[in-house]
């Protein structure tokens, strides 16, 4: 870690094995587990906490403050989760008085340009191509795909599981389980190929693709929907995880290729 030409804060908590290459700048009150690597020309701001065997490469900015008017540089943070990866000029602002933290879990791989803006939530293994952008208050769960320049509205969530094809605008919550494409967003499918990558059993795909038959090519409203799926489908971990997020959607779920 004895780098002369990066600069580290002494009140920087840096553990013993971790590389800094030069010109990286790592400021007060910073966190970093074992074994990360941070790349040159890097900046980690006050309110880090990153995990152990991260990467982070060069230009990126973590935990800077909120791009939000209403900040008053309250005590928040960023959380950085174990094995993460963060490529080139990602930028990672820290949380306000909403949340008190933005979040990213474990084993993600945040690709070059993403942004992820103040009191997001993100999961474990979730993939962020290049360019995606998330606007503040957004949740995301585990194994979510986004494709590249995808551009995610303030307070939306992504469920466990869901693919968002490239270029897509989110401007509605996007249900576990599912591939959203086409504009304005909409159902196109389930995400069958992630999930059988994830060993995902075809009896299990064809249960998840029955719920969204339901919900989503069968002419219903999303109350008649829920009543039927409750009604006819036997309780599982999957139809309930739809359930649930659908009855806790803030921001309404998004439509169904037929809706537009």
């Amino acid at each position: 870690m004895n780098q002369p030409l990066a600069y580290v804060h002494p009140g920087a908590k840096i553990a013993k094995n971790v590389v800094i290459e030069p010109f990286t700048t790592i400021h007060n009150n910073v966190v970093i587990g074992e074994g990360t690597w941070i790349g040159s020309n890097v900046t980690i701001m006050e309110g880090a906490r990153i995990g152990k065997n991260c990467s982070i490469f060069p230009g990126a900015v973590i935990s800077a403050t909120p791009q939000d008017k209403k900040f008053n540089d309250e005590d928040t943070v960023t959380e950085i989760g174990d094995n993460t990866t963060i490529r080139e000029c990602v930028t990672i602002n820290r949380g306000t008085t909403d949340k008190m933290k933005t979040k990213v879990g474990n084993n993600c791989w945040i690709m070059a340009y993403c942004h992820i803006a103040h009191d997001c939530i993100v999961g474990d293994n979730c993939i962020f191509s290049n360019n995606s952008t998330l606007a503040g208050h957004i949740t995301v769960g585990d194994y979510v795909v986004l494709a590249g320049m995808a551009a995610v509205q303030q307070f939306c969530s992504i469920g466990n599981h869901a693919f968002v094809t490239g270029g897509s605008l989110v401007r509605k919550d996007v249900p576990p389980f599912v591939k959203a494409a086409r504009e304005p967003l909409s159902y196109v499918g389930i995400n069958s190929i992630g999930l059988r990558r994830r060993g995902f059993t075809t009896e299990k795909i064809r249960e998840i693709q029955n719920i969204y038959r339901i919900l989503y090519q069968q002419n219903y409203n999303n109350t008649q929907a829920v009543a039927i799926i409750e009604a006819e489908m036997e309780a599982t971990p999957e139809r309930d995880e739809v359930l649930e997020f659908i009855k806790n959607s803030q921001r309404g779920i998004m439509k169904g290729y037929f809706s537009n």
